[in-house]
């Protein structure tokens, strides 16, 4: 079947305006390691997934899923001594704050649950978010995407500038000038929300900034921003879903940014493709929203969750993913800021780990966003065997987020396409 005759079924099916990727978008039928291939047997690096963040078709994830399967799945409301067992383990990779876990099945669902915790444990609804943020896409989570510094109608929602060294709201401040400026517009927006009559129950930030465009954040300005929203009477919740699980070469995404959260939300890579999502937090809070809701998921906190989620923090831990996460992607970060020179259309590279922004500009004297020279490299890139995206606040960044399994000689290979591709567009 034609790629053409194959997207034509698919609008059928689907509905037409389902998204792909890329112009030619590709049929994906079999994935291994760090490698995607398609129907007619060519290889693709993955540096973009971070969902099998310990590899395609990684066998002790799928032998620990179909055993369990074969043996046992259940919904919660019987015990089941790997899902208790799951919860501790996951509370215990955070600090003596985070004692207790709501599972679900998204990323979407862990933040509704985390903001709703919120809600409760203070009696006030405002949520306070950045202004090109995206935590999900239910009509709760969803409102606060993208929202930019217009305020939205939504008197329970306020937003902020994300915080950047890059093209700062100060230009030509010194480091602490540009946190100053960020965190009174913080300021500004809980203020908003008290004026509103909401009040301000939470901040809510993805650790990293990841949608924002991975911005290098002026030094201590997390942990000033959490210290605020708490004499605000809120809590602050951090999103780990993109940022977390050794991703910066860390355990989670707030190690790398500097603060601690009263509420972490997690998600996709904890399953490696099993729909697998948790909100954790302190016993109080916790029961605090189990006593207000009763909440119950058919599919979540089932021995199927729990035996995937041991196996992949398994595989994590004895293959030292987190390590290599911390070794490769420094050394990748290394290699391309000494290419910038070279390359006129690449204003800045940042990044933790094994997740990287390249941030493509028209020209470094304006630094201004170049969202059709980062969709070309990433067009690019594609056709030379590399799978990347187009993402940041203008859509102007190259995000590079491979499975944790990416290796020294996977970063090289990417490099030589690299060298090719910025070679072509800038020359």
């Amino acid at each position: 079947m034609t790629t053409a005759s194959l997207i034509e079924r698919r609008e059928r099916a689907l509905g037409a305006g389902a998204q792909l990727f890329y112009r030619t978008p590709l049929h994906i039928v079999r994935g291994e390691g760090v490698c995607l291939f398609d129907a007619e047997g060519r290889r693709y690096i993955d540096m973009y997934n971070n969902v099998p963040c310990v590899g395609h078709g990684n066998p002790k994830v799928a032998e620990a899923m179909a055993r369990q399967q074969a043996t046992l799945n259940v919904h919660s409301r019987y015990l089941h001594e790997g899902v208790i067992e799951f919860a501790e383990r996951l509370a215990g990779l955070h600090g003596p704050a985070i004692e207790a876990v709501v599972f679900s099945c998204s990323g979407t669902e862990a933040v509704e649950v985390a903001i709703r915790m919120a809600r409760f444990a203070t009696g006030r609804r405002g949520v306070v978010c950045t202004d090109a943020t995206y935590h999900g896409s239910n009509e709760m989570v969803g409102g606060l995407t993208r929202l930019g510094l217009d305020q939205p109608a939504n008197p329970e929602v306020r937003t902020f500038p994300f915080p950047r060294m890059y093209r700062p709201v100060t230009p030509g401040a010194s480091e602490a000038a540009i946190a100053d400026a960020h965190l009174a517009r913080l300021a500004e927006a809980i203020e908003g929300l008290k004026e509103s009559g909401a009040g301000f129950a939470t901040l809510i930030v993805c650790s990293i900034f990841a949608n924002e465009g991975l911005p290098e954040v002026p030094r201590r300005f997390m942990a000033r921003a959490a210290e605020m929203a708490h004499a605000a009477g809120g809590l602050a919740i951090a999103d780990e879903v993109q940022a977390g699980y050794g991703r910066t070469g860390r355990w989670w995404g707030y190690e790398a940014t500097g603060f601690t959260p009263d509420i972490v939300v997690t998600g996709k890579p904890m399953g490696n493709g099993l729909p697998l999502a948790a909100t954790a937090a302190s016993r109080t809070l916790v029961e605090g929203f189990r006593a207000k809701t009763r909440y119950f998921n058919t599919f979540a906190s089932t021995p199927l969750q729990a035996a995937v989620g041991m196996a992949v923090i398994d595989e994590i831990e004895e293959k030292g993913l987190i390590d290599n996460a911390a070794v490769v992607g420094a050394a990748l970060k290394d290699a391309l800021r000494e290419r910038m020179a070279a390359t006129p259309k690449v204003g800045d590279v940042r990044g933790e780990g094994l997740f990287l922004g390249i941030e493509m500009v028209t020209d470094k004297a304006s630094d201004a966003p170049d969202r059709d020279a980062a969709i070309e490299i990433v067009e690019r890139l594609k056709d030379r065997g590399f799978l990347t995206g187009a993402a940041g606040a203008s859509g102007n960044v190259v995000k590079i987020r491979p499975p944790l399994v990416f290796s020294r000689d996977n970063a090289a290979a990417f490099l030589d396409a690299w060298d090719v591709v910025a070679g072509e567009i800038h020359g």
